[in-house]
């Protein structure tokens, strides 16, 4: 058995818009807490299951809704600086920590890219990381052109979102989870031309700032990602200083790999890495 709760959260920590919380606490003794940060365009409550799948191993998980995602306050998929995120999960690490547990930061995609970017930022109090298809390059290529004109947007009309052309199918090869994030209210289908180009310099920072990241790190990844570009990812694994670090990859499967049907198998092995971190 476990409890779950959710609710919208205040901010204490740093400014901003109001988040969105969603937590399950095993009914016995949990070992662990994950704080968890979902990916663009979509929001915490998508990870129930592995929260639900990850409190049967004794490890309990704190989501948020970033700002402009799922049911927090903001424009959706906007930034006015990717700072803003980090300042989420400063919101986020107010959660986590009350439990005095040891703490794991998780985040997909681009909640990759921000939970990277924060313990690069700010180490403490996170014990390790656990990082799924991180965004630390599209795999789509941008034509040049179009490249630069989202930068000039991105001056001068910020606010500018253009569809995202991503699918169910881009995702997982599950087809009914693939209908399902299709037709989900609370995943846009947007991309936010701010949002891009901090994202891009975040990467870049990133890859300037990886030798210095030295905590225990997992990332999980499927070779045919057609969103997190493969090698990009790999590369910034390679480039981090960890000592303790794996790389699993999971070959053929797509973007959300805790998504995929071999998803319970894949949460597993991430819940054992953690137990074995704790």
């Amino acid at each position: 058995m476990t409890t779950r709760a959710e609710g919208a959260l205040s901010r204490a920590a740093t400014p901003g818009p109001g988040l969105y919380s969603c937590s399950v606490t095993p009914d016995g003794r949990a070992v662990a807490v994950v704080g968890l940060v979902h990916g663009y365009a979509e929001y915490a409550a998508r990870y129930a299951r592995v929260m639900d799948a990850w409190a049967e191993r004794g490890i309990a998980s704190v989501a948020i809704d970033l700002r402009g995602h799922g049911r927090a306050e903001g424009r959706r998929g906007y930034c006015e600086r990717f700072g803003d995120f980090l300042n989420d999960v400063r919101e986020l690490e107010r959660l986590t920590t009350k439990s005095g547990l040891p703490a794991f930061l998780f985040g997909h995609s681009l909640g990759g890219l921000i939970a990277a970017s924060s313990v690069l930022a700010r180490p403490a109090p996170w014990r390790a990381l656990v990082l799924s298809a991180p965004f630390m390059g599209l795999a789509i290529r941008v034509p040049p052109l179009k490249r630069i004109g989202v930068r000039i947007a991105s001056r001068v009309w910020p606010t500018l979102s253009q569809r995202s052309g991503l699918r169910g199918t881009d995702v997982t090869h599950d087809t009914a989870l693939a209908r399902k994030y299709d037709d989900d209210p609370l995943v846009f289908h947007t991309a936010n031309v701010r949002f891009f180009t901090e994202a891009e310099a975040a990467q870049d920072r990133a890859f300037e700032r990886a030798a210095s990241l030295v905590m225990p790190t997992y990332v999980v990844m499927g070779t045919a990602d057609p969103v997190s570009k493969y090698t990009r990812a790999r590369e910034f694994f390679d480039a981090i200083g960890a000592r303790d670090k794996t790389w699993d990859a999971r070959e053929g499967l797509y973007h959300e790999v805790l998504s995929e049907p071999e998803w319970r198998g894949i949460a597993d092995k991430i819940a054992d890495w953690i137990l074995g971190h704790a």
